[in-house]
């Protein structure tokens, strides 16, 4: 039975070499390949949980977020069983050279092997099956399909 929502954002980068920017995180054993974002926290809005969680992973400000999309479909939670995923994706302008691809620690880590890493990905060689979840691969694959028409 589905008990609450989980309400995440999530922010799609591009450059000039036609690479897409993408999160590698591992948590507690999980490893996982994603779009930079996260979860929105009580009391914030959408925008202002993506500004922060570039902040947090990518130690960069966001110039410019324009939506793009929603999850309109059912999605439970691939973490918490009980929760429906609600999910919002933005392209998003950033100065690439400010954004941090250095592994760290996630702030909230209690495994010492978690890490998580910022990292770009030929648009020509990224396949929405190379994310680890569902929604992400649907994004990939309009956002893809924008780029080749």
């Amino acid at each position: 039975m589905i008990e609450r929502f989980n309400l995440r954002v999530y922010g799609l980068v591009c450059n000039e070499k036609s690479e897409i920017l993408l999160f590698s995180e591992r948590r507690n054993g999980f490893q996982m390949l994603k779009f930079p974002g996260g979860g929105v926290e009580y009391g914030e809005g959408i925008i202002d949980a993506l500004k922060r969680e570039f902040k947090e992973e990518l130690d960069t400000e966001i110039q410019r977020a324009e939506f793009f999309y929603f999850n309109e479909e059912f999605q439970k939670s691939s973490f918490q069983k009980s929760d429906q995923l609600v999910a919002f994706y933005y392209l998003v302008d950033v100065d690439h050279a400010a954004i941090s691809i250095l592994p760290k620690t996630p702030l909230d880590a209690t495994d010492p092997s978690d890490f998580e890493q910022a990292s770009w990905h030929p648009l020509s060689e990224i396949a929405s099956a190379d994310l680890t979840f569902p929604v992400d691969r649907k994004v990939l694959e309009k956002f893809l399909s924008l780029k080749t028409t």
